[in-house]
């Protein structure tokens, strides 16, 4: 028989174990973490994590040690999770956010400070996403510039591979923190992304609130990669062929499944995205439509996921690829630029509304020493992405964010000229003969020659056809690999330094003032 004090002992032990184990059990989603920021009103910001099934989770929200607001809900059996919903709140802080776990006489409590409310983006793609701050031009002033920046939040998702959809982060490079120098900067390609830094300080230049930003993004992967197998299957996208720029991951949705799905009940403001080169010899003719099913896959996962906190066509923008000093002469890189924006050479358009594109073809880098497709200007990269996100996001009615495409084209055969009408005021910033080229034609053999620009006013340009004594066919700008030198293509908006994006158009007698029918 055992004596009553080893039984009570034993049974102290028992609870003691059990008390610990449901403290172990009970914790904030993996992103969930000091210096975080959350998204402001009018949306409510997500909270969640995991508990023990049955038990009761209260939220709650403090300011200067007084309650904001509560919330409670319970632990759901199938999965172990719990979630709230906060009421929306305006911009600043900090609060700290407390969760306070009750099952019985069992009662744990999770904190976490100095909590911001603003605007969340997250940041993905390749390595031009993936490159730091240490590797941009003027890295030594940009580490030191984040003093007053402070209220700019950064987090770096791990990389990871997964190949079922994962529901919370397996791990996280860089927790939230406040920029320094050592986390912006810290390695090649190591967190934090350059492109997401800036574009979150220029945010903050204009808004003056804080801003959130999550960089998950994996260098020399496929857009394959990141997309769920809903939004694959809906492009008919065939079985897996290797392909020369792919050197990180690249088996189908293994990055959606481990690096965005499990931020999917995160409440987001909207996304940037820069990548595409990964895709030049890997399914390219169909990234027309993969990219713009991304896009939509996205949204519709994260607006479910966050309850509709997060908008349903919330802003997306992205980075139109720049220049590769390539040793072939195909023209594989402005299929995909012009893929990028669904065949129209614009954005928003009727398959990809609410959202903006940063057109980066003139900032090629052949002295980078990271080679040329890893351009270290990102600051004019982050600074076009801005102006898309302050025109699309934040209903700047007036901003140019984009720069001017035509609008009409005329053919004046018996002038031997070709003439463009665009939509916006153009600076011809120089005239050259290889930069816009025409399509002609004879006996169903087709080939491009180059059309020497001939006169220019403000918002029209005439091409010399002359070389062409057969049918012309069409017409295209900038359709290279390396379409220009650094910040001198032939044409910009006047006042914004916006270059005027590539397009190819198929010339009719005259083509009514649509940019649809121009583009396409």
């Amino acid at each position: 028989m055992l004596a009553p004090g080893f039984v009570f002992g034993l049974v102290l032990l028992l609870i003691l174990r059990a008390d610990t184990s449901a403290g172990a059990d009970f914790r904030f989603a993996s992103y969930v973490h000091n210096h975080m920021v959350l998204q402001k009103e009018p949306a409510g910001a997500v909270i969640w994590g995991y508990g023990i099934s049955g038990a009761t989770v209260t939220v709650t929200l403090c300011q200067d040690q007084e309650t904001i607001m509560k919330k409670e809900t319970s632990v759901k059996a199938h999965s172990n999770s719990w979630m709230v919903i906060l009421d929306p709140v305006k911009p600043g802080g900090s609060y700290e956010v407390m969760a306070q776990q009750t099952l019985g006489r069992m009662n744990f409590t999770l904190r976490v400070h100095d909590v911001l409310f603003g605007d969340v983006w997250l940041c993905s793609g390749q390595s031009n996403m993936q490159m730091t701050v240490s590797q941009i031009f003027n890295a030594t002033s940009e580490l030191s510039n984040t003093a007053a920046y402070q209220s700019v939040r950064i987090l770096s998702v791990s990389l990871v591979q997964a190949q079922q959809e994962l529901e919370d982060l397996a791990e996280v490079d860089l927790q939230w923190s406040k920029p320094t120098a050592e986390n912006l900067g810290h390695g090649n390609f190591q967190y934090m992304s350059a492109v997401c830094w800036l574009f979150g300080r220029y945010l903050y230049d204009t808004l003056q609130y804080p801003i959130g930003l999550i960089a998950s993004s994996w260098g020399g992967t496929p857009i394959e990669a990141w997309s769920s197998g809903r939004s694959l299957k809906a492009c008919g996208v065939p079985r897996f062929i290797p392909s020369d720029f792919v050197t990180g991951p690249s088996e189908y949705s293994v990055l959606w499944n481990a690096m965005i799905h499990p931020l999917h009940n995160m409440t987001l403001k909207g996304v940037i995205w820069y990548q595409g080169e990964a895709n030049i010899n890997l399914n390219r003719d169909l990234y027309n439509c993969t990219f713009p099913a991304l896009i939509e896959d996205w949204r519709e996962t994260f607006h479910r996921g966050s309850q509709g906190q997060t908008e349903r066509f919330f802003p997306f923008g992205f980075v139109q690829l720049s220049s590769y000093l390539s040793a072939t002469s195909d023209d594989k890189f402005p299929q995909i630029r012009w893929h990028q924006t669904a065949d129209f050479g614009y954005v928003p358009n009727l398959r990809m509304p609410n959202t903006f594109m940063a057109v980066a073809m003139d900032l090629g880098d052949r002295n980078s020493p990271f080679g040329s497709i890893h351009a270290r200007d990102k600051q004019t990269v982050a600074y076009r992405l801005h102006l898309g996100a302050r025109a699309v996001a934040y209903g700047e009615k007036k901003l140019i964010f984009q720069g001017p495409l035509p609008e009409k084209i005329e053919l004046l055969a018996d002038k031997g000229l070709l003439n463009l009408t665009y939509s916006q005021q153009i600076h011809v910033q120089r005239q050259d003969d290889k930069t816009f080229e025409i399509s002609c034609c004879e006996n169903r053999q087709c080939k491009w020659l180059p059309a020497l620009m001939n006169t220019f006013s403000t918002q029209t340009l005439a091409l010399n056809i002359s070389s062409c004594h057969d049918t012309l066919v069409a017409v295209r700008y900038a359709w290279a690999t390396w379409p220009c030198e650094y910040k001198q293509c032939p044409l910009y908006h006047p006042t914004s330094t916006l270059p005027a994006p590539p397009f190819i158009a198929v010339i009719t007698n005259q083509i009514p003032g649509n940019h649809s029918k121009v583009a396409k």
